[in-house]
Parts: C-alpha cells; sequence; structure tokens
C-alpha cells in the first residue's frame, strides 16, 4: 500500500473499570483508503472507532491523524466528523438546517452556507429536499441528511459506526452504493464499522477483522478470503466447512490429515508437523458432488438444498456429527435431490488448514458470529 498514512494506531488499549477491553492494538490507514472494522458484537470494533473520534480515551498509545498526535486531544477538535446508526438529527430543524448545523457553531458566513449544503445535499441526492422536516423523510432518506451534515465540514476522516444497520436490505444495497460513489468523489479517509461480512466485503479497500479486542487479520477482502490467517477468521468472511484433523504425514508439499470421517491433503502452511492438531477449511464453492472427476473425499447422503437460480445450496450428511455444506452452480431444479446418496471430492489446493489454537473452534466461531459453519 502506497501514500502515506492518514490514521495511526499505535499500540492502543483501553480498559474500563479493570477490564481490558482493548489489547496492544496497531493499524495503518492510508490517505483516500475505505477501510473496514469487521468483528461481532463486543470484538472492540466501536471503541477503536470512538478513540480515532476522540469520544473515548486512550488508555494507552497512541492516535495519529494526519502524521499529528491526538492523544488526549478533545473530539471537537479533530479533523474527523461521525455518522452514526441513530443519525443522530435534529427533529425540530429542516434538511437545510440540519446540514447548515456545524457550519453556523463554527460562524461561517451565511452565503458560503448556503453553497456548502447546496453542494453536499446535492451530493447525496437530496437537494429537492431542503425544506423538509426530517420526520417527513424515510429511513434512508435521513441516512443520507447525515451524511450530508458529516461531509459539509470537509474532514480528513469520515467515521461510520454500522451507518446503515437499520435500514431494510433493499435500501442497504443502494446505501452500499452511494457510500462506494461518496467516497471516490470526495477523495477522504472512510473508517466504517460493521459486523456485516457482506457489506465488509463489498465496500472496503482493507478490511480489520477483530476478536476480543485484538486484530486478527488485516488485508484487502479477496486477501481475506482467499487467505484467511486462521480458522476463526474464515468462518467469519464467507461461509466455510470446518474439519479437526491431525497431520499424519508430509508430502510433495502437501499435509496429509487424517480426521475423525476422512483422509485428506491440505498444501503445507507454517505450523504443520507430522501428529500436530489442525483445523481444515473448505470453502462450499470449492465441493463438487457426484461424478467429478477426482477421488471421491467421503460419501453422504443429502439432507437439504435450496435453489436460487444459477446457484444451488446443498448439505450432504456424512453421519450424526458432521454435515456438510455445497454450492454448486446450476439451473435444473431436478438436480441432486433430497435423499440421494453422493460422492463429496474438492482438490487438495483449495483447502486450507491451520495449526489449532487454544481456543476451541466452538468459542472462536461464537465469538465472530460465524455462520453455517460446518465441522466435527
Amino acid at each position: 500500500m502506497s501514500g502515506s498514512v492518514m490514521i495511526g494506531l499505535h499500540g492502543v488499549t483501553k480498559n474500563f473499570a479493570h477490564t481490558q477491553v482493548i489489547r496492544e492494538f496497531s493499524l495503518d490507514i492510508y490517505q483516500g483508503e475505505f477501510v473496514t472494522l469487521l468483528g461481532a458484537s463486543g470484538s472492540g470494533k466501536t471503541t477503536i472507532l470512538r478513540m480515532i473520534a476522540g469520544f473515548e480515551e486512550v488508555s494507552g498509545g497512541r492516535v495519529t491523524i494526519d502524521g499529528v498526535d491526538m492523544t488526549g486531544l478533545p473530539a471537537n477538535l479533530r479533523p474527523v466528523n461521525s455518522v452514526f446508526q441513530n443519525y443522530a438529527l435534529f427533529p425540530h430543524l429542516n434538511v437545510y438546517d440540519n446540514v447548515a448545523f456545524g457550519l453556523r457553531i463554527k460562524k461561517f458566513p451565511e452565503k458560503l452556507i448556503k453553497e456548502r449544503v447546496r453542494e453536499s445535499l446535492n451530493m447525496v441526492g437530496l437537494d429537492a429536499f431542503a425544506t423538509r422536516r426530517i420526520r417527513q423523510l424515510s429511513g434512508g432518506q435521513q441516512q443520507r441528511v447525515a451524511i450530508a451534515r458529516a461531509i459539509i465540514n470537509r474532514p480528513k476522516v469520515l467515521l461510520l459506526d454500522e451507518p446503515l444497520s437499520a435500514l431494510d436490505l433493499k435500501l442497504r444495497k443502494e446505501m452500499q452504493l452511494e457510500l462506494k460513489r461518496l467516497h471516490r468523489e470526495l477523495g477522504i479517509t472512510f473508517v466504517y464499522v460493521t459486523h456485516d461480512q457482506e457489506e465488509a466485503m463489498s465496500m472496503s479497500d482493507r478490511i480489520g477483522v477483530l476478536a476480543h479486542g485484538e486484530l486478527l487479520q488485516y488485508a484487502s477482502p479477496e486477501e481475506l478470503y482467499a487467505n484467511p490467517a486462521s480458522a476463526a477468521v474464515a468462518s467469519f468472511v464467507g461461509e466455510t466447512n470446518l474439519f479437526d484433523g491431525t497431520v499424519v504425514d508430509i508430502v510433495k508439499g502437501y499435509s496429509v490429515i487424517q480426521t475423525r470421517h476422512f483422509l485428506t491433503k491440505a498444501p503445507v502452511a507454517e505450523g504443520h508437523a507430522v501428529g500436530s492438531a489442525v483445523v481444515l477449511s473448505v470453502r462450499p464453492e470449492a465441493i463438487r458432488l457426484g461424478d467429478s472427476v477426482g477421488a471421491p473425499i467421503c460419501r453422504g447422503i443429502i439432507m437439504e438444498r435450496i435453489f436460487a437460480g444459477s446457484l444451488i445450496r446443498i448439505w450432504v450428511r456424512v453421519d450424526e456429527a458432521l454435515t456438510i455444506q455445497c454450492l454448486i452452480h446450476g439451473t435444473r431444479n431436478d438436480e441432486f435431490p433430497i435423499g440421494e446418496e453422493v460422492d463429496v471430492i474438492w482438490e487438495p489446493n483449495h483447502s486450507l488448514a491451520f495449526p489449532k489454537e487454544i481456543k476451541s473452534l466452538s468459542e472462536d466461531s461464537q465469538l465472530l458470529g460465524s455462520n453455517e459453519s460446518a465441522g466435527q
């Protein structure tokens, strides 16, 4: 990543009472990036955002913005603006006055305020709504007003704390596109907080995955998906099947892994040694069923299927302790009916094996809000 660092978090910690909720957290965000902090509730992502904004003091470490140490500086003196989940709009003011509020507090000339308000409302597509009362607006329109109010001050950084979570699915998708467009047009740094992995993947230049107040991995969406740093990250960023196993041999660049239900291979990775415990990750789209080329990994019965046009989601039960999720392409709804017995196949290069962590996989999955992870 090239360019100047706009936000630097240097060994930041945060304590509430006697509990440390952020632990030695370090992260660089470059000028103009769209970075998302992703994690389940309680992972620390909002606390990090509030420390950048100045709403929470750091207990240790430093926060810098554009090379200037912000540690201890109050929120109103930092070159950032924030957009919150609840919008925090003034219901007694119309749209124009809500957007103009920040500039009026700073005693800007009314002529300049008028130009800036018109510019900001035009950016969010609300130039025709200037005289509307807040209660007359839809949820999506209120969100746009909150964004217009945040960008009118032309901050160096825009902080967004789950701003779309109160919207319905269709409107949320539309607002994601709007935010990406705004980010391109404004050219400023966006820091976005969400627990929604799909939202993070579709909008971000880089994503920081958090758990227990620690950074598990910080990378592009493509890198996170293709090369997660741990089973916990793999289970949270996209869907995956997870299997506990043991390395029983290493041959020609592959670890031979024995699980309770099958023997398979995965590319050798750091921490692999004969006898070491691992967690095998296989994405649903990497799995093939039936008479595909390749040796079957195991065999099971189709227990459930969901037809979704060009994609079909299928769950194959190997036994009472193991169900594998598959994602296949196809437009025929009569393929792979429930009750059919099928071979389950995947290529070794399409799997990853992580050294098993001290914490149990179930604890990590629960912590990260993993959805539909299958395993032993």
